[in-house]
């Protein structure tokens, strides 16, 4: 019979932690990026118009909101591509200008 108890494993660890950090560091403006804003307030508003079309029982504005989600997400997508996303050419020129 083993002695599998707390005070046993804690005197005889039998396995070690390994430590796995990025490759490099994180972008320090914690996602506050042109594509990620604009995703967001356009999702949330088509949101809004959809929760007022089931509300009001209205399916054609339910499904415009739906639409307006879609686009939104669409629009962020693209913004991304452009460089307005985290990483991007245009979000870092606005950091580098921003430290100055």
């Amino acid at each position: 019979m083993t002695d599998d108890t707390l005070a046993h494993r804690a005197q005889h660890a039998t396995r070690t932690e390994s430590v796995h950090l990025p490759p490099s560091v994180a972008p320090t403006n914690h996602g506050h990026t042109t594509a990620a804003w604009t995703t967001t307030i356009v999702v949330v508003l088509g949101a809004v118009v959809a929760a007022v079309g089931m509300v009001a029982a209205l399916a054609w504005l339910a499904w415009s909101g739906g639409a307006v989600m879609l686009l939104g997400l669409v629009l962020g997508k693209v913004l991304q591509v452009l460089g307005y996303g985290q990483g991007g050419a245009q979000t870092l020129a606005r950091q580098a200008g921003a430290a100055h």
